[in-house]
């Protein structure tokens, strides 16, 4: 029996296959990733003002007041009552029973007067009816 103490070797890391692991993660990362690329061509875009685009044929602009008042394409009714409102309705719809009309109330609007508008827009034929809004960052500001 050979009771001979041994020689103590030093702890030793082998940096190796961690290498291998760190160079097979950084090639998944190169590969995966997406580079965009904004120098390939260079554009000029079409400037558009925004007043003449909104000023379509097809488009009745109803504004509801917080008081209740009403304009139909920026032209002020003169009464609250449907029968007023459907005959303003009635001659700013140039495009007939094609026209939408776009309601902007105000957010502090009663509901009787936007269902006023929805009442004088079906007594006038007009049955394509849409709300505006507001974002909320441009609201924020």
């Amino acid at each position: 029996m050979n009771f001979r103490p041994r020689p103590k070797e030093e702890p030793e890391i082998n940096l190796i296959p961690f290498i291998d692991v760190l160079l097979v993660i950084l090639i998944f990362l190169m590969l995966s990733t997406t580079y965009s690329k904004f120098t390939e061509m260079q554009i000029t875009l079409p400037v558009a003002d925004v007043d003449a685009q909104r000023d379509y044929p097809k488009e009745v602009l109803v504004s509801v007041s917080s008081e209740g008042d009403y304009t139909v394409n920026r032209q002020a009714v003169a009464g609250r009552g449907v029968s007023e409102l459907s005959s303003a309705l009635q001659s700013a719809a140039k495009a007939g029973k094609e026209s939408v009309i776009i309601i902007h109330a105000d957010a502090s609007a009663r509901h009787q007067a936007v269902i006023t508008v929805m009442e004088a827009a079906r007594r006038a034929g007009l049955t394509q009816i849409t709300f505006a809004s507001q974002s909320t960052s441009a609201g924020s500001r």
